[in-house]
């Protein structure tokens, strides 16, 4: 299996199946090309959050608004994972990720990917990436040393992305929004255990409830809850989140415990 991901819209993807295709009959699986646009860190979120329940496979995610400058593309086999995409932080929360599900020490090895002369400048989906997962894939993940195109490197050297972690004084928690998403539900920084035993809080001035399903609101009320990754969400019951709060991807919060009715 090869998996796809990218913030390419279409028919872009489409031409890094067919390089792919051209070259191995592996199974393709997009999880999803529309990714928030040239933001390699909302995009890591998604990619922590989906490529984690997938089998063994070979994973090409590009999200890359350095594409045709010297920021490197790179591999990195986490291990009977391989994921392939630029050296921009994209791949590492996702990497930490799929070590803590292997026990936390799982063979991790990173490699440079040999880049001759691609035909674009502005394509490395199709001209550098895809031709390397397929050979990833043909040769076999727990096979990168024997590829040509592959050079090890220190996999610390590779740019790292942390998501900010919310701070806390007394009563009140500051965090920021990660992503949005397409419901329009805010999904912020903020983990679970903040919220436990809570009923109400305000967030930027705005009060609301603290429920665990939706339908504990009216249709169109605000609510916060903890949604499925984890972390503190700002949202609406069949409404947006987004829109109720007046907040988006990257905003800060202040979330602070109590508040009238």
């Amino acid at each position: 299996m090869i998996t796809l991901a990218s913030d390419f819209g279409t028919p872009y993807p489409a031409a890094m199946k067919g390089v792919i295709l051209s070259r191995t009959d592996a199974q393709l699986v997009d999880i999803a090309h529309d990714l928030p646009r040239q933001e390699p860190r909302a995009a890591a979120f998604w990619l922590r959050e989906t490529i984690p329940y997938f089998p063994p496979a070979v994973h090409l995610a590009v999200v890359d608004p350095g594409v045709g400058t010297g920021r490197r593309a790179i591999a990195i086999r986490v291990g009977d994972h391989a994921l392939v995409g630029p050296d921009n932080g994209l791949l590492r929360p996702v990497v930490r990720r799929l070590a803590d599900q292997n026990g936390g020490n799982p063979l991790t090895e990173a490699y440079e990917i040999t880049v001759d002369d691609p035909a674009s400048t502005t394509f490395h989906g199709r001209d550098v990436f895809a031709p390397a997962a397929a050979e990833i894939h043909e040769q076999g993940v727990d096979r990168l040393d024997d590829l040509d195109m592959l050079s090890p490197i220190d996999l610390d050297s590779c740019v790292d992305l942390q998501f900010p972690t919310p701070t806390r004084d007394g009563e009140t928690i500051r965090g920021e929004v990660l992503v949005v998403d397409d419901f329009g539900n805010v999904i912020t920084n903020v983990p679970s255990a903040e919220l436990s035993g809570v009923e109400r809080a305000v967030v930027n001035d705005v009060v609301a409830p603290v429920v665990d399903t939706f339908d504990r609101v009216d249709a169109g009320d605000r609510l916060l809850t903890i949604g499925s990754h984890g972390y503190v969400e700002c949202d609406v019951n069949q409404g947006r989140g987004d829109e109720a709060f007046g907040l988006a991807a990257g905003d800060d919060i202040e979330l602070v415990f109590g508040g009238a009715d």
